[in-house]
């Protein structure tokens, strides 16, 4: 037998915030409940079995910290909260939606969205040499920018370096315009667009400029030595073991480094060994070093990313 309940939401922003662009997060939690889902106004009808309207209610409850304030909620905090009402882990949920790790130039938080992010950021706090690896719109490259940029603000670092393999996806750098700099800018891209996020683009030329921020390709790293230094390595499956060698020995003291990447798309000629899948082999049980694996699951990019990282999955498999 059919029942009916409904949840009754302080505000038009925190309705909003609930239902979604075009009401996607109704049609989700729908989906996740077998329960009907419907807004009107400020009132969320909620009608199913007993059982449906139960999860359901409580799924949207678990939400409430962030509807509640009327922050945007994406398809992967759903996915998120679910998953912690199955595994009983809401007290986790909790502490991190509480870690913001900094405010965008929007004033929008960011933090974790997903159990493996926040394991990702603990590993980061408190690894000097931290691997993460997994498919493209995870978050591996900007959420270390991120916390990068963070301790640099905070002084904890004296340099930003943050660089990756010039290896070209179809493209050759020769029919590129411009001099070097602008030949490899392009390939730089996403980690000045995780700059861009938290720091004023005029204070970034500013840093650039006085050598504080350093974003270069791999290729410049070779003979130095980064003493408090912050290092990202990004793309890092396009490297030759011997170019993953080299980086990794560049630590100096009070310095940190993460190396991310995805292993299955490699740009490396087919006869070349990724220096990323040497490294997870060889330093796996090294201690002090700490490997993250990220998956389809934690995607936080437009939800189709996630149905084509899935799909490429499975195809592989």
């Amino acid at each position: 037998m059919e029942e009916k309940t409904t949840i009754e939401l302080p505000s038009q922003e925190s309705a909003l915030a609930l239902s979604g662009d075009r009401e996607e997060n109704l049609k989700l939690l729908s989906k996740q409940t077998g329960a009907r889902v419907v807004m009107r106004g400020q009132d969320l009808l909620i009608q199913g079995t007993t059982n449906q309207i139960e999860l359901c209610t409580r799924l949207v409850r678990s939400l409430s910290d962030l509807w509640i304030h009327g922050k945007p909620i994406t398809s992967v905090d759903i996915f998120t909260a679910r998953q912690a009402l199955d595994t009983q882990r809401q007290d986790e949920l909790s502490e991190m939606r509480q870690d913001i790790l900094a405010k965008n130039r929007r004033g929008e938080d960011i933090r974790a969205k997903t159990f493996r992010q926040r394991s990702y950021i603990k590993a980061i706090r408190s690894h000097d040499l931290t691997f993460c690896i997994g498919p493209a719109g995870t978050g591996k490259t900007f959420l270390a920018t991120i916390l990068a940029a963070q301790s640099l603000l905070a002084n904890d670092y004296e340099r930003l370096i943050l660089t990756r393999p010039a290896v070209e996806a179809g493209e050759k750098l020769g029919f590129l315009p411009g001099d070097l700099q602008q030949k490899i800018n392009p390939y730089l891209r996403p980690l000045y667009d995780a700059l861009y996020e938290v720091i004023e683009p005029e204070k970034i030329a500013n840093l650039m400029e006085r050598g504080i921020i350093e974003v270069a390709p791999l290729a410049y790293m070779r003979g130095r030595t980064l003493n408090r230094s912050f290092v990202i390595l990004d793309e890092a499956q396009n490297t030759t073991p011997a170019q993953m060698k080299m980086v990794l020995t560049r630590l100096g003291f009070k310095s940190r480094m993460v190396v991310t990447g995805d292993v299955t798309q490699t740009d490396l000629p087919f006869h070349q060994q990724s220096g990323l899948n040497v490294a997870q082999k060889i330093l796996q049980n090294v201690e002090g070093i700490s490997f993250c694996n990220l998956s389809q699951a934690d995607v936080v990019r437009n939800p189709l990313v996630q149905r084509i990282v899935a799909a490429y999955e499975s195809h592989d498999k």
